[in-house]
């Protein structure tokens, strides 16, 4: 099951910075559009397999 997330992109000054509004604590930057992209595809999930692991963990 695909899940979307709305991704908020910006560029200030040389840095292209973003977060995911769904997710708290997603946010990253990067040199380019794209580098910013993948960081926070990285991050958001890095932060659904924390969160899934933490739900697992309080299951027992």
């Amino acid at each position: 099951m695909a899940t979307n997330y709305t991704t908020v992109v910006q560029q200030r000054g040389p840095w292209w910075i973003g977060w995911v509004e769904e997710v708290p604590g997603v946010n990253s930057q990067g040199v380019t559009r794209e580098e910013l992209l993948e960081n926070l595809q990285s991050a958001l999930q890095e932060s659904l397999e924390m969160n899934r692991a933490e739900a697992l963990a309080r299951q027992v």
